[in-house]
């Protein structure tokens, strides 16, 4: 029983690196206050705007009640009550005759991060691996970035970000932390405070940028470019710490070979720097091993970014950076977590030979493929948007608004996605179930129980799929553990990193941090590659058809791309806004509110060729579509780039179509993950 007033831990669910510990305010049944935690060594009292106004998420007009079926046309978003029970019968009905004439496989699962929570997120895998159903390759995040870098140091993880308050020099490459992982800041201006000087590397003037000592603002995916030039001055200057390339490294003598062509001079007009700029920044990177990198996974979501993941790899490695107790770089922590991740996902379920697998990006290919054999009959949508975060949208809501396409989302509130469903499922939010958090940008485990009872009839990700597989006759015995029984099985199973976490002590306590060395340098002394060093050659990267040495390459859709570029002259990047993460805070009225609008940022010249003034409705277009967007003429950002910030739902869009109308579905050079930040646009007066 929930008492009437009471003050509890809690945990952020959301698709963002600091995890936070919430300290959390119900009165009366209803959620009145969400701070940070002081007590946890990360979250440090401090949270983002967006999770301090959870309240309004949890009692939203917008939440979804009970369950819901479609009476009105897809897209329209007219439905009428059913139960639960009617719901369920009614999905397993269906699921059963599309398996009869097509098969398994003519089901989709879709679901991301919209809870980070290991017990949600992965809770339908053993359902629809039972089913046989499609896999889903859920590459839209992070793959390309862990690609990248598992290429030079074999694992994806690095020092831990708490050691960069002891930092000379902080590098924020890529990472916007005041908008999206703000107690990256707190650890900054510690840092700060203690003398480090620190430089922000991004193709904007974000507010991090702008709060920094020093911002490089280069041109959008030639970061791996820069990062080379600052290896010819390192090399070239003897500012490498040669012990440390000795004992810890692979291939450094034709790495320095090789970053000879990469001259601060020859590598200034790709990156938009001037040379000066260029080597005062690599002199003062090697001036000492306390420097700290924190790179954004932002800069992955390029043509290039995996490549570009690869190399700021390199660069702690030539300064021995990666053995100074308050160096190195961090990229994510979700390697450091040696979690067994079969015991929540269930691989022994799936059927052989194994069913498909489709790239979650090419969800609209998917949907309106005739020519895929079986077709995707139905889609089951759980923690995520397509219809408003997949790139290529346009072909995404053809897709969806096929009437023969049975789509099932379980939500909490009426999303772009809902609106085209034929059952409408009501989810829990974090607050109304149980579930067991790691992080991936520092290095605890934490426990949230439920403090609210679940708004009206919603049921978790977790218990939906138990009702499911009941209907279904599968995998009843996985979900026969309770979402209780799963968490303390997942802390026995994994490895010493977290074996030594107890049930007992994350109830008492609300989080533990995972039994890893003080300072934690996981490369100090070589990397779990295959050679047992940090590869600046990598054998690998060969095999895949890619170079071997850390290397820029121009962008697909970039500006040496002539043909396209002749019609469509502006980057554009899309990069998160400071009060929605993804698109799931674009319900709340009054985060919509502080918002704004949703503006394209322009630079003066390129305003004043078009005839545009701050505050004017604008088009952009690219070669996949064209959305409304009001200008925003600023200095913010250089000329030849326009900057989308956030994902705004359609209905709350001028025009009705959101940002990913511009973006292209085409996969990386690494991981298959999207190239959402590699967009050639045209901007027109509306």
């Amino acid at each position: 029983m929930i008492p009437l007033l009471t003050h509890m831990l809690s945990v952020c669910p959301h698709d963002c690196p600091s995890c936070c510990s919430l300290v959390v305010t119900v009165e009366g049944g209803r959620l009145t206050s969400v701070t940070g935690n002081p007590d946890h060594p990360f979250t440090q009292g401090v949270i983002c705007g967006k999770v301090r106004e959870y309240a309004e998420r949890v009692h939203s007009p917008l939440r979804i009640r009970q369950p819901l079926r479609r009476v009105g046309p897809k897209g329209a978003g007219e439905f009428a009550p059913i139960s639960w029970d009617a719901a369920i019968e009614t999905i397993a009905v269906r699921w059963r005759a599309i398996i009869g004439t097509d098969g398994a496989e003519a089901i989709l699962p879709f679901s991301y991060a919209g809870s980070m929570g290991q017990i949600q997120y992965f809770a339908g895998h053993p359902l629809f691996h039972a089913l046989g159903a499609s896999r889903l390759d859920r590459s839209i995040c992070v793959s390309t970035a862990y690609a990248g870098w598992r290429a030079t140091v074999g694992a994806v993880t690095g020092n831990d970000s708490e050691q960069m308050v002891g930092a000379d020099l902080v590098v924020l490459w890529g990472v916007n932390a005041s908008y999206s992982t703000i107690n990256v800041m707190t650890l900054v201006k510690q840092a700060r405070a203690r003398g480090a000087h620190v430089v922000a590397v991004d193709p904007y003037r974000t507010p991090t940028a702008q709060g920094a000592d020093e911002h490089l603002m280069v041109r959008p995916g030639t970061d791996a470019a820069l990062a080379l030039a600052v290896m010819h001055v390192l090399v070239a200057e003897e500012l490498v710490d040669r012990d440390y390339i000795e004992r810890a490294t692979l291939g450094y003598d034709r790495l320095a070979a090789h970053v000879r062509a990469y001259a601060p001079d020859a590598v200034a007009p790709i990156v938009g720097l001037d040379a000066e700029t260029i080597v005062r920044f690599a002199r003062r990177y090697g001036a000492t091993p306390r420097t700290f990198i924190r790179v954004g996974i932002g800069i992955s979501r390029h043509d290039n970014g995996g490549m570009t993941c690869r190399t700021l790899a390199c660069l702690p490695a030539l300064t021995g950076a990666y053995a100074d107790p308050h160096g190195g770089a961090l990229l994510s922590t979700g390697g450091a977590f040696g979690f067994d991740y079969a015991v929540l996902e269930r691989p022994d379920l799936l059927p052989a030979p194994a069913p498909r697998t489709i790239n979650m990006i090419h969800l609209g290919r998917a949907v309106t493929d005739g020519a895929l054999a079986p077709p995707v009959r139905s889609l089951y949508v759980y923690s995520s948007n397509p219809a408003a975060v997949c790139p290529d949208q346009t072909l995404v809501l053809r897709g969806l608004a096929r009437e023969d396409l049975f789509t099932v989302v379980h939500e909490q509130v009426m999303t772009d996605t809902a609106r085209y469903a034929d059952l409408v499922l009501p989810a829990t939010t974090s607050m109304e179930h149980l579930d067991l958090y790691r992080s991936f940008g520092q290095l605890t485990v934490q426990l949230a129980q439920p403090v609210l009872p679940p708004q009206g009839e919603a049921k978790s990700n977790w218990e939906t799929c138990r009702l499911l597989a009941r209907a279904m006759g599968v995998a009843e015995a996985h979900y026969a553990k309770g979402d209780e029984g799963l968490i303390r099985e997942f802390l026995a199973k994994g490895d010493a990193t977290v074996r030594g976490i107890t049930w007992e002590q994350l109830v008492r306590d609300g989080w533990a941090r995972i039994d890893l060395p003080r300072p934690y340098r996981p490369f100090a002394d070589g990397a779990p590659t295959p050679s047992g060093k940090v590869e600046f050659y990598s054998a690998w990267m060969e095999r895949q058809g890619l170079p071997a040495l850390p290397t820029y390459v121009p962008l697909a859709e970039g500006p040496d791309n002539r043909e396209v570029a002749a019609r469509f002259p502006l980057q554009c990047i899309v990069p998160p806004n400071r009060f929605f993460l993804n698109s799931s805070f674009s319900q709340s009225e009054l985060l919509r509110r502080r918002q704004g609008a949703a503006t394209a940022m322009l630079a003066p010249a390129d305003a004043a060729a078009r005839d545009i003034r701050d505050g004017d409705a604008v088009r952009v277009e690219s070669p996949r579509g064209a959305a409304r967007f009001t200008a925003q003429v600023t200095d913010a950002t250089r000329p030849g780039v326009v900057v989308i910030e956030g994902i705004w739902w359609h209905r709350f869009q001028p025009g009705g179509h959101g940002v990913n109308v511009l973006t292209s579905d085409r996969t990386t050079d690494l991981g298959d993950g999207p190239a959402f930040h590699s967009n050639l646009v045209q901007v027109y007066k509306a």
